[in-house]
């Protein structure tokens, strides 16, 4: 007897999956919408009040750790492309346990961007339309800028229309990136040249103590306050790799091009901005480079200050058009993270199911959910980036970890993509890691835990809910590195030379009952706390690695991996 064919998109079963409708150009504009967000528009004037003139080299130096861990993801995602990949590289290694504290950290920084996105517009825009703000003294950051009913009414407008297109489907939503991409790009570019040529002063490059007037300190302390959170974006490449064709050519591809472009802006545009201060404003320190309020958004500001009024009118159609693409990026690529954390257990299967349009609908909505609610207790771009530098870069921890792994459990798998030099830029890249994480300083890394601390609280009560033979496999051989390795990040943070870069730069003293700032003085002296950084770091790696389950084990959940990406092969094909 004949049996009907499956709908278009569903697979043999019934069941709907993802669709593989995105192609290089598109994959690549998704990763460099990422990267040129609100980044551009806010990183430049926090990283030269922290480190002067030599942000310009903070800009190099994060580049330069950003495009190690891009390489390491390149082969990741391109060998194992599946949607919500950095949720699902650490499961695969080091089993329930370990892989939920990598996908935890995914998540979390990618479902927050969104409303930082929209954070940076309201922030800029409030130049023209100052009711869209006012201030509070009290609450976990003490005094700050907050959003008003009007500006929360906005904000949520904006959220709904990067959940809409989002609930549209991939397709509709890569290319709707990729027009606002076309756009992101050409007006930094813009703003590069127009500076560059009207108003450039390359006396500033010595002024106010010099190039380098905090030293290397204020440099590595600049990169967590806006660089790494400006060039972080390369892996939502990876992140809808369930969805791309080609994905083993077009994933690398995609995610080299788009930080080695990326890069080259944020370096240009620094460039450009130190050089357009007035003198006068940086002659002694650079506490306050740009007289006119930060509200106003330093770019914003330095153009009005030259007299460009048609540039400053640009910047803030920009303002609305450069984060809100990455904000409808980021709200689609931490549906397909909380996807993947479905599909591995750790969440009611629910929020994985696709519809006929191939679309995580639950976990966009519960996306959407999370990122309302982001306004609430975090209302400004300066209170949140640090944080979610620190929870990114904690998930880009895991890639080299996981890469090691899978290197040594599944050698002869073919590999489009091989990383140079592995066995080097793996334990590298992990190194870099921690480091950015040190840098953060000590409030943040607490604040961090805290999150994990949640989410585990979240993962053990459902476990706990489950019936017996559906709970997750734990695995605590593969993943008892993880406590050592939070804690003696911890320990060195608190112990550090960081622990006050987010009360010294944004201005904010945090509430006084809440605040577990670490030591203001501490026995370890600078380049001594990095090398204490690096050889902790290299233990970590090493026992992390030799801790990965067996090849049997590991096999199992690769095999898994690829039955779900053959079937959404499947499903694009009959679609």
């Amino acid at each position: 007897m004949a049996t009907a064919a499956p709908a278009p998109g569903a697979s043999p079963t019934g069941e709907y999956h993802l669709h593989r409708k995105v192609g290089l150009r598109a994959l690549t504009m998704v990763s460099l919408g990422s990267i040129i967000g609100s980044g551009w528009l806010l990183g430049a004037l926090h990283a030269s009040e922290t480190a002067g003139a030599a942000s310009s080299i903070s800009w190099l130096v994060g580049g330069l750790v950003l495009a190690v861990l891009a390489l390491v993801h390149a082969e990741l995602g391109s060998t194992y492309p599946v949607s919500g990949g950095t949720a699902r590289f650490p499961y695969m290694v080091f089993g329930g346990l370990g892989g939920f504290t990598g996908g935890w950290m995914a998540f979390l920084q990618a479902v927050t961007i969104a409303p930082i996105e929209v954070e940076a517009s309201l922030g800029y825009i409030s130049a023209k339309w100052p009711s869209l703000h006012w201030v509070y003294t009290s609450g976990l950051l003490g005094t700050e800028g907050a959003l008003t009913p009007k500006g929360v009414g906005i904000g949520a407008v904006f959220m709904l229309v990067f959940t809409v297109l989002n609930i549209m489907g991939v397709k509709w939503l890569a290319e709707t990136n990729a027009i606002a991409t076309y756009w992101k790009i050409l007006i930094p570019t813009i703003t590069i040249f127009a500076l560059l040529f009207t108003v450039f002063h390359s006396s500033n490059f010595k002024a106010g103590g010099g190039f380098m007037p905090y030293g290397v300190h204020g440099m590595f302390a600049a990169l967590p306050l806006g660089i790494i959170f400006a060039l972080e974006g390369f892996e939502q490449a990876i992140q809808v790799g369930g969805e791309t064709e080609n994905p083993q050519r077009n994933i690398p591809r995609a995610v080299i091009g788009a930080m080695i472009i990326g890069t080259l802006i944020y370096l240009l545009l620094d460039v450009a901005f130190i050089g357009a201060i007035n003198p006068h404003a940086i002659a002694h320190n650079w506490t306050d480079p740009i007289s006119t309020s930060a509200a106003a958004g330093p770019y914003y500001a330095l153009a009005t200050q030259a007299g460009l009024g048609w540039l400053a009118t640009l910047l803030l159609i920009d303002a609305v058009v450069s984060p809100a693409g990455t904000g409808l990026i980021y709200l689609g690529t931490s549906s397909r993270l909380s996807y993947g954390l479905g599909r591995n257990g750790y969440f009611p299967k629910i929020i994985a199911w696709i519809d006929r349009r191939g679309v995580p609908i639950w976990s966009i909505l519960i996306c959407f959910v999370i990122g309302m609610l982001t306004f609430l207790p975090f209302p400004s771009w300066g209170a949140l980036v640090s944080l979610v530098t620190a929870a990114t870069v904690l998930m880009y921890a895991f890639a080299p970890l996981a890469l090691a792994g899978l290197r040594r459990s599944d050698p002869d798998r073919p590999r489009q993509y091989r990383l140079p030099a592995a066995k080097v830029l793996c334990p590298l890249s992990f190194i870099f890691a921690n480091c950015i994480i040190y840098f953060a300083g000590w409030s943040n890394v607490f604040w961090l835990y805290v999150l994990i601390v949640v989410g585990f609280l979240i993962f053990g009560a459902y476990q706990a809910y489950l019936p017996k033979e559906r709970r997750t496999v734990i695995d605590w051989r593969a993943s008892w590195w993880v406590a050592p390795w939070l804690i003696g990040l911890g320990v060195i943070s608190w112990q550090g030379q960081y622990t006050t870069t987010f009360n010294k730069v944004f201005g904010l003293t945090l509430n006084p009952t809440l605040n577990i700032g670490g030591k203001h003085t501490t026995p370890v002296s600078e380049w001594y706390d990095l090398i204490i950084i690096a050889v902790f770091s290299l233990v970590i790696y090493y026992w992390a690695v030799a801790s990965a389950m067996k090849t049997d084990k590991v096999l199992a959940a690769v095999n898994e991996v690829e039955q779900e990406a053959s079937i959404e092969l499947e499903s694009h094909l009959v679609s």
